[in-house]
């Protein structure tokens, strides 16, 4: 009987018609769940950070307060479909072509497994996020991409491999521009890129500070050479937020400004919240700082002085700063959060939030949003608990993908702890859906490696 060869395997015409029927049903439930994104989601919503960074690409001004690298990319979909849509059509292209290859690759070995991938796609949180115009949201369906990307070219030709490669690098690139903090966990992607076959713990400590070095020097190079974004000084942003803890800590003033009592006792009270620095910036009752950090006649934030006052509280009361810091990443990782901007639809005016089709998906929203899953903790865990499962089939590409993306994810959200100020769960998109393909990825080197172990 002739036989169709299939990787390292040989398959009888039978099964290869059934495989390409797979294959196509893979293709048509990836279309379906498109064509649903679109009704759901559609024309996408753009939230307030977007605006900002809409308004920026339109008029080709930028700063660096929010992606300016977002906003020169806005600007040259634009066209396709302007406002918010053409930024929704590309993240929705990116989600499911991420997913939609996943279950191409892994219906190929197992079928329930592909079909699966693509379930997983609709389940919450990893869908609710598809309609929101958000940096985070983008950053994280590039970086999927990229990874299955590398998954899939690990079977390809020499040549082609290297072509996707190539491009799958520059999505890890563009990741990095849309979220400077990614730079520490970049490394284990661009690793699992070049080098799609197995995962090299050895190699990957060799690498990574290089890795580092080079996706830091990207961001100034990219923002400020080639784009020409306005200092707008987010990081003091942090300064501002670790200032404020410490202050509430220590119960001493640690702003380089001497404020009245009654100011000083709201700083030492009820000004610090964990869940974001707004606080300090226009929350009442303390907007008073930055009011007068951003002094006209004598700007303190933004200078050398805000750095100096952060260094000095952080040196003479570390545990302060710690307990600030733990404070914040307990309430990211383990409280109820912001997940979708609900705020922005209860407005009557809002047709947005009262749009037949997406009405459904807010209402589950409401019953799920206080739920664990919803709790980034939960899917840091599941990253690490995925990517320790994989481990042993670290030699595959397939158990390399899981345990590369979940590390990726791992050091992502943990990069938080040092610089985030707001505990907003989309920060932990990337995590959720590293954890999702990684798992469907650790699922299919497992099969293999039992596939292999009866071969031999």
């Amino acid at each position: 009987m002739a036989a169709v060869q299939d990787s390292d395997t040989v398959v009888s015409p039978a099964d290869a018609r059934g495989r390409t029927s797979l294959a196509w049903l893979v293709l048509l439930m990836a279309a379906g769940g498109f064509a649903l994104t679109l009704l759901v989601f559609h024309p996408g919503y753009n939230t307030a950070d977007a605006r900002y960074v809409y308004a920026d690409a339109q008029a080709w001004r930028f700063g660096d307060w929010q992606s300016p690298v977002m906003g020169a990319l806005w600007r040259l979909i634009d066209p396709i479909a302007p406002g918010s849509l053409s930024m929704f059509l590309l993240t929705a292209t990116l989600y499911w072509l991420g997913f939609g290859l996943l279950a191409l690759i892994a219906v190929r070995r197992v079928a329930w497994l592909g079909l699966l991938t693509l379930l997983l796609a609709l389940a919450p949180p990893a869908f609710f996020f598809v309609g929101m115009v958000w940096r985070d949201v983008l950053f994280g369906v590039v970086w999927l991409v990229a990874a299955v990307l590398a998954l899939a070219g690990a079977s390809l030709p020499v040549r082609w491999r290297r072509l996707i490669q190539t491009f799958a690098l520059l999505l890890v690139a563009l990741g990095v521009l849309l979220r400077p903090n990614a730079i520490f966990a970049a490394p284990f992607l661009a690793a699992y890129v070049v080098w799609p076959m197995r995962f090299d713990a050895r190699r990957m400590a060799i690498v990574f500070l290089p890795a580092v070095v080079l996706s830091y020097a990207l961001v100034p190079l990219v923002y400020y050479g080639l784009l020409d974004a306005k200092r707008q000084n987010p990081l003091h942003s942090i300064f501002v937020f670790d200032l404020g803890g410490i202050t509430h800590f220590s119960g001493e003033n640690q702003f380089p400004v001497t404020w009245s009592p009654e100011q000083t006792a709201l700083l030492t009270s009820k000004c610090y919240d964990p869940v974001r620095w707004d606080s300090y910036w226009h929350v009442p009752p303390c907007p008073f700082v930055m009011q007068r950090l951003e002094r006209p006649d004598d700007t303190i934030f933004g200078t050398s002085r805000v750095i100096e006052a952060w260094w000095k509280a952080v040196s003479t009361h570390p545990l302060a700063y710690l307990s600030h810091r733990a404070t914040f990443m307990w309430q990211f990782l383990a409280r109820s959060n912001l997940v979708l901007p609900v705020w922005d639809w209860l407005d009557p005016s809002s047709s947005y939030g009262h749009s037949r089709t997406f009405t459904p998906l807010v209402a589950l929203h409401d019953v799920l949003q206080p739920t664990l899953l919803f709790r980034p903790g939960l899917w840091l865990v599941l990253a690490i608990l995925i990517g320790g499962w994989a481990w042993r089939t670290r030699s595959t590409p397939a158990g390399a993908f899981a345990v590369s993306v979940t590390a990726s994810a791992v050091v992502y959200v943990m990069t938080f702890f040092p610089v985030g100020v707001a505990a907003d769960f989309r920060y932990a998109y990337w995590c959720v859906l590293a954890t999702l393909a990684g798992a469907v990825a650790a699922v299919l080197a497992r099969y293999e490696r039992r596939t292999e172990a009866r071969a031999a």
